[in-house]
């Protein structure tokens, strides 16, 4: 029985800082946290030294193997294991060199790039992330030595979206010292970019994952019908948690605290057998390796506890979908929080520039934010009621939109006394009232002193959606000190400035409904783009505007951006490829002969009771035979008709043609869907191929 305790327990699998002050001599500790903290080069002349200490920790710690650890643009982490023996001669020795530390070269030949190399050019490289710490994991019996890396082309292209994260987060970081500079902030060193993601999820009983191919292959069910009861009665929201999910839950926590991740929060979500886990936040290069990192402790955690973790956005039609809301925050080495407005915002004016350079960025840049959240799985989500819109919008709350009505009109802003609540109740004292409530429909919604895109797919990496922030802020920001730089009465001009965002980029706010029909007629009169699928978002990603602005922070050359638009493309195609196939596979090999079978019973049935008696009424069971023999007659006919667009997709070789093509199978499968679903309902459970929606959500 484990004994530690939860201060025991955190870390104890990373070597951080910590644990790098007692295994390094005194200077090269000092050296290597400089770099961890303000990004500095590490002198490669210590590497041996750090390499020893981090090879003699992982053996102490019972690792045999380390692996370079990289994010492929597959969306998934990738890692080629070597162990620490080495010849010598004595035999063997066990090594890990400073070179090795360093660089790495997997075979890259079989990674997506996009047209970036040729077939036959294999070589990738991978680089040390001195960022991001080293860590052991723990499976099976086997302990291996985790070290993140970067993951580039033999050409010096990024192979990945870590090398890009990294590139964003120091052009915000220049772009925001040098305003600072000329607000006057002459101590502030370096500018921290800080992400909390939380990470919502579904779990499902193992027993039913063999009879389910579309959730093993797919990730969500392509059919079944909603059981009588679904989500409706808001009864699994924050409820009390399961035996089995709490236990699950336990084990997940103590895995993520053990490789350095500060779980904090878990909770039922809104759809039954959904759930929610939450971190606290990070610097975004670490946050991003954790959540990738967690994604995958979830998925091994829940097959220990027979559960599989399902991380697609939408696995239940007619249910809540998942997303990953990225709380993204601005603070400076000095622990001040650039994005906090303080008790009086209208006097903070250093808030109201950088607020100003997030919506003048968001509002000419909407494509982007949008094309960062694109994935097959998400347009089942985007837009329906469980989640933000399709279309890109700022969420203020009252309070900070009042403030910057009233500067654009020149009107006084008054200081008001901050309200308490009093619930009227004695014993309960009263509590201090937030400036403004939240508001769940917006995209892109500020919460007291970060903003939270609730738009990421669950299942996607939070990297590219933090590039194109970072990125987006930084050209508004540099546009500012352009214009200020000079300035004689910087109080003034910082006002006016202001001012000139509202009348110009003010459209990008909206504190409604982002669910009503009223909005999507509001934002078109508005001008605000509407991408309602991954289809129509990604050729934004690689246009001339995004092309530019990359290119001048050299974030991403135009050969990068054009293979990640092949990549997204292909993706998206593959996707729905793949579930067309299970469609037609389940459809032919499970649902037809089942429902054969049921009006054999049926007819069988019939015919035995009219073997009795001819008087006997028959009418029912005739009718019900003749129902289920129409809708099996319209499977047939949707399944030949799938089949038929699905190969004409197939042999469409443009990408952005086969895409568009893919896009518009979505309908023919939907339309078989909803004639297997009507069947679902007719014929008797016992009869049905696989479970149901009510065994998949109610029976754990």
């Amino acid at each position: 029985m484990e004994t530690e305790t939860l201060k025991e327990l955190f870390g104890k699998n990373v070597f951080s800082l910590s644990v790098m002050k007692e295994k390094l001599p005194k200077k090269i500790y000092r050296s290597i946290k400089d770099t961890i903290k303000t990004g500095r080069s590490l002198d490669p002349e210590i590497a041996d030294v750090i390499a020893n200490a981090l090879k003699d920790w992982a053996i102490e710690k019972g690792a045999t193997h380390y692996t370079h650890w990289f994010h492929p643009m597959t969306g998934k982490t990738a890692q080629k294991l070597d162990s620490f023996i080495e010849k010598s001669e004595d035999g063997m020795i066990l090594e890990l060199s400073g070179k090795s530390l360093i660089q790495g070269e997997p075979d890259a030949s079989s990674f997506p790039n996009g047209g970036l190399r040729a077939t036959f050019e294999a070589r990738g490289y991978t680089a040390w992330d001195v960022t991001s710490f080293a860590f052991i994991r723990k499976q099976g019996s086997a302990k291996t030595l985790y070290i993140p890396t970067a993951f580039y082309s033999y050409t010096e292209e990024a192979l990945d979206e870590k090398i890009p994260l990294l590139k964003s987060t120091e052009v915000l970081n220049q772009s925001l010292l040098r305003l600072l500079n000329l607000l006057g902030d002459k101590e502030t060193t370096r500018i921290i970019t800080n992400v909390g993601a939380e990470q919502e999820y579904f779990l499902v009983d193992k027993k039913y994952l063999a009879k389910r191919s579309d959730l093993l292959l797919s990730g969500r069910t392509l059919f079944g019908a909603l059981p009588p009861k679904g989500q409706e009665l808001d009864d699994h929201y924050f409820s009390s948690l399961n035996r089995r999910v709490a236990s699950f839950m336990s084990d997940l926590d103590r895995e993520l605290w053990q490789v350095g991740i500060m779980a904090k929060t878990k909770h039922n979500e809104v759809a039954p057998t959904q759930y929610e886990i939450v971190p606290i936040y990070e610097s975004v290069n670490l946050a991003t390796d954790q959540n990738h990192l967690m994604m995958d402790l979830m998925k091994k955690v829940a097959d220990k506890n027979n559960f599989y973790c399902l991380l697609h956005e939408k696995p239940y039609k007619g249910i809540n979908g998942s997303g990953k809301h990225n709380n993204w925050s601005i603070s400076t080495d000095k622990g001040e929080n650039l994005l906090d407005p303080g008790k009086t915002p209208h006097k903070n004016l250093r808030f109201l520039l950088i607020l100003s350079a997030i919506i003048k960025g968001i509002d000419e840049y909407p494509e982007l934010l949008r094309v960062s959240v694109a994935n097959a799985g998400n347009d089942h989500r985007l837009g329906a009621n469980e989640a933000p819109p399709a279309i890109i919008s700022i969420f203020l709350g009252d309070k900070l939109s009042c403030v910057l009505r009233k500067i654009e009109n020149d009107e006084i802003i008054s200081s008001k006394k901050k309200q308490d609540i009093d619930l009227g109740i004695r014993s309960i004292m009263d509590l201090p009232k937030d400036d403004t409530d939240r508001n769940r429909t917006s995209p892109f919604a500020f919460t007291g002193n970060k903003f939270e895109f609730r738009a990421v797919p669950s299942s996607g990496s939070i990297a590219l959606p933090n590039i194109v922030l970072n990125t987006i802020t930084a050209n508004a920001i540099d546009n500012f000190y352009e214009l200020l730089k000079d300035s004689s009465d910087l109080d003034t001009d910082i006002i006016n400035l202001v001012k000139d965002v509202m009348k110009k980029h003010k459209r990008v706010l909206f504190n409604g409904d982002g669910y009503s029909e009223g909005w999507v007629e509001e934002a078109q009169r508005r001008g605000l783009p509407n991408l309602k699928t991954t289809f129509d978002a990604i050729p934004y990603f690689n246009d001339t505007k995004a092309i530019e602005l990359f290119k001048k922070y050299s974030i991403f050359t135009k050969n990068e951006l054009d293979s990640r638009a092949e990549i997204m493309l292909d993706s998206y195609s593959k996707h729905i490829n793949i579930e067309a196939k299970i469609m037609i596979s389940m459809t032919q090999q499970d649902i037809i002969p089942a429902v054969i079978n049921y009006t054999n019973k049926l007819a069988n049935s019939i015919n035995s009771i009219q073997s009795v008696s001819s008087e006997i009424d028959t009418t029912v069971q005739n009718k019900f035979l003749k129902d289920i023999s129409t809708h099996l007659s319209t499977l047939h006919s949707k399944l030949v008709s799938l089949k038929m667009e699905r190969d004409d997709s197939y042999f469409t070789k443009d990408p952005l043609k086969q895409a568009e093509s893919y896009k518009n199978l979505l309908t023919a499968m939907d339309e078989l869907r909803d004639v297997a679903d009507k069947l679902e309902l007719i014929v008797a459970k016992e009869d049905w191929p696989f479970p149901t929606y009510e065994d998949l959500l109610f029976r754990f």
